[in-house]
């Protein structure tokens, strides 16, 4: 659960106990203003930003920056309390918005210019113990609500792009310390690739990577944890699809399992969540080969939650 106070495992790892991938990781990346500082500090491009404690400040902060801005709690997951003011009427829902979806108990927020993107990416970065950092191809992914709905990989990318997501993943993460798989976001424009967040985890974006790779980004977790060689990341063409659920419920059962399984390439993943409500991830549809992402979406679209 990521509703704690990270800052307890500072202690905890100086007390001698071996916190993954390290009590500064998980203490900076639970706050969205800390490891964005963290980003502005190492020279990292991100996009124009500012903090907020009151819906009044974050009127103002939010015509600084300039209309349509992005608006998120500074500690959630999964894309809680985030949306977009397109003018200044917007503010007062946004900051509501918000406070509701906060983790923790600071009311904060950071509010961030809109950056017209071509395409975002999770660059999956594993730090190993003994050997250097290395990254998976990188994953494109599309949001709706600020949480992930589906995900494909390779994303197509410039070779300079590519490198220039490297750099900065391989900077961040090098300053955070510690072994383990960062589920690390960008935007990428025309000009320009900007760093978004960071995950001190294997990322709802990566689980494309169950049918996409030899190595899923869990068992890339796991093997730099232990120490263990990763001599190659093999990837092919695969896309992943969630599974939604429209009502509030428990002890959902599911349909259409079989006639998504029923298509070859494709792969289910049930995530035994005993609760329901609008919108939560239920499962995911995962699938490979060619028209992937499509195959994906149709064979998710095939499971309801009942």
């Amino acid at each position: 659960i990521e509703a704690i106070r990270t800052e307890v495992l500072l202690d905890v790892e100086k007390q001698g106990f071996e916190v993954i991938p390290s009590a500064r990781a998980a203490n900076l990346t639970m706050n969205r203003d800390r490891i964005r500082d963290v980003a502005v500090g190492l020279g990292v491009r991100t996009a124009k930003f500012s903090y907020a404690d009151s819906a009044a400040e974050l009127l103002a902060r939010a015509t600084e920056i300039g209309f349509p801005v992005v608006i998120k709690p500074v500690m959630s997951s999964s894309g809680k309390g985030q949306s977009v003011a397109k003018t200044a009427a917007d503010v007062q829902a946004c900051w509501d918005y918000a406070c509701a979806g906060m983790r923790g108990d600071r009311q904060k927020v950071i509010v961030e210019e809109f950056i017209h993107f071509e395409f975002e990416i999770t660059l999956l970065t594993i730090r190993q113990r003994n050997g250097q950092t290395l990254f998976c191809p990188p994953i494109g992914h599309v949001q709706e609500r600020g949480d992930y709905q589906y995900s494909w990989q390779p994303q197509g990318m410039k070779p300079e792009q590519i490198k220039a997501a490297q750099d900065m993943a391989e900077k961040v993460t090098t300053d955070l310390g510690g072994a383990g798989l960062f589920g690390v976001e960008f935007f990428v424009t025309k000009d320009e690739v900007i760093f978004s967040e960071l995950s001190p985890r294997p990322h709802d974006t990566g689980m494309v990577t169950l049918i996409s790779q030899n190595l899923s980004e869990f068992d890339l977790h796991a093997r730099a944890i232990l120490g263990l060689p990763i001599p190659r990341i093999d990837c092919i063409e695969g896309a992943s699809a969630v599974v939604l659920a429209d009502k509030d419920g428990s002890t959902p059962t599911f349909t259409g399992v079989a006639e998504a399984l029923s298509e070859p390439g494709v792969d289910v993943r049930i995530f035994g969540k005993p609760t329901t409500r609008p919108y939560r991830r239920m499962a995911v549809a995962l699938a490979q080969g060619p028209n992937a992402l499509q195959r994906a979406r149709e064979a998710a679209a095939k499971i309801k939650v009942v």
